[in-house]
């Protein structure tokens, strides 16, 4: 029999009502002949009361007494679809991370999982029986329950479709697939009917938000085909639903660019004047990455007089951190000061057709040149272009690429 998992995220198990859908849902699956599991996210809005009450009894709180309370927005979404499951007829029981068990290290409140055996829940699956499982959390080798960070639920539906060898993971979310660009931004953006798993990671890394980066990332490593589509789709399943997330081998016309997206989570920073000898780079990103600071674009513009402008991005969330690194090492480098800028968006275009086809970068640059839109700072990979702009140019320059590329439906 096939074997499939179902990963339904916050908005899906919002109400009851919506757990009566998804339970209806699950059942069609169940009477089509799968085998299936079904990963729950905590109920919309569950994961911020949750967390803000950790918060406001105390900032510094211990984090595996936070973990231990905000995973239990996923523990009572498991309850309530196992009894609407049971209601319509579905045998079905739940499961939380520490009863499978799913094995995580010692990272309270951002763990990664380790291991996941997946016995029990083949054995339950293979005798009929729907295995409802909590998303986002496990056991840390302590015995301490953990949790794998905000978005941590699609990870959890990915890990345990390896571990199961399931046939895909279904990742049902409140947008019906994976398209070119924002619709809200571009009217005509356009739903992919497959995207590869890099082109994904490298559109989830730079601002998309269907898909979490992790689990796309586990999700190529373990070879997991996942589908994303809409839990308030309620379509027949002819197989054109949403959008596969796969090999690129199983993809035959590859598009030179594939998707364009933004993210204003970005802040830039400008050390000036810093002087240019061996080691600075260094001594600079070496202190940021032992902080836990994550670095993205950078670029360096050397002066005549022995000075560089050293520019790079962090996130927003971590630029008064980032600050405070920088000013402890002012005293040791010497720079002349510096400037910060969270007024910046950052925009990606993406697509492994950029291995085989030149011009990629300069049609970019060509299109933001003829709105009038300057460049502040460049990064590239092996299938991806990013710029950083001022962030009131963003809509303007997602458009403007979008139809640069092609893109546009009709």
């Amino acid at each position: 029999m096939p074997r499939i998992v179902m990963k339904f995220g916050g908005t899906s198990v919002a109400d009851l009502d919506r757990i009566r859908a998804v339970a209806r849902r699950v059942k069609r699956e169940v009477d089509a002949g799968n085998e299936v599991a079904v990963v729950v996210s905590a109920m919309a809005g569950t994961t911020n009361q949750l967390v803000a009450w950790c918060q406001a009894l105390s900032p510094l709180h211990d984090a595996r007494e936070y973990d231990t309370v905000v995973a239990t927005g996923e523990q009572v979404t498991t309850g309530l679809l196992a009894i609407a499951l049971q209601e319509i007829g579905v045998e079905a029981r739940s499961w939380q991370g520490w009863q499978i068990p799913i094995r995580t290290d010692n990272a309270h409140g951002k763990a990664r999982i380790a291991e996941i055996d997946g016995a029990a829940l083949i054995r339950r699956m293979g005798a009929g029986q729907v295995a409802v499982v909590a998303g986002f959390q496990g056991i840390a080798p302590t015995g301490r329950i953990t949790t794998l960070g905000r978005g941590g639920s699609d990870t959890s539906a990915v890990a345990l479709a390896a571990a199961l060898r399931a046939d895909r993971c279904d990742i049902y979310t409140d947008v019906d697939g994976v398209y070119t660009t924002d619709p809200r931004i571009v009217p005509k953006a356009r739903k992919l009917a497959r995207i590869s798993y890099e082109e994904m990671l490298e559109l989830a890394s730079v601002g998309a938000k269907v898909l979490q980066t992790r689990s796309v990332e586990l999700a190529m490593n373990e070879h997991v085909r996942v589908r994303v589509l809409s839990s308030f789709l309620d379509a027949p399943d002819d197989g054109t639903l949403g959008t596969l997330v796969v090999d690129e081998e199983e993809i035959v016309e590859k598009e030179t660019v594939s998707g364009i997206a933004y993210s204003r989570d970005d802040a830039k920073v400008t050390l000036r004047r810093v002087p240019d000898r061996p080691g600075i780079a260094a001594g600079v990103f070496g202190l940021l990455a032992d902080r836990a600071i994550n670095v993205d674009m950078i670029v360096q513009n050397i002066a005549a007089d022995g000075t560089t402008d050293l520019t790079f991005t962090v996130g927003k969330a971590d630029l008064a951190r980032a600050q405070a690194v920088l000013a402890e090492l002012a005293p040791t480098i010497g720079f002349a000061g510096i400037d910060t800028d969270t007024n910046v968006a950052k925009i990606s275009v993406v697509g492994v057709g950029m291995r085989s086809h030149a011009g990629v970068a300069g049609t970019m640059f060509r299109a933001l040149a003829d709105k009038a839109i300057n460049i502040e700072v460049i990064s590239t990979s092996e299938i991806k272009v990013s710029v950083l702009i001022a962030a009131e140019y963003t809509e303007l320059a997602v458009r403007a690429l979008h139809t640069a590329y092609g893109l546009d439906a009709g």
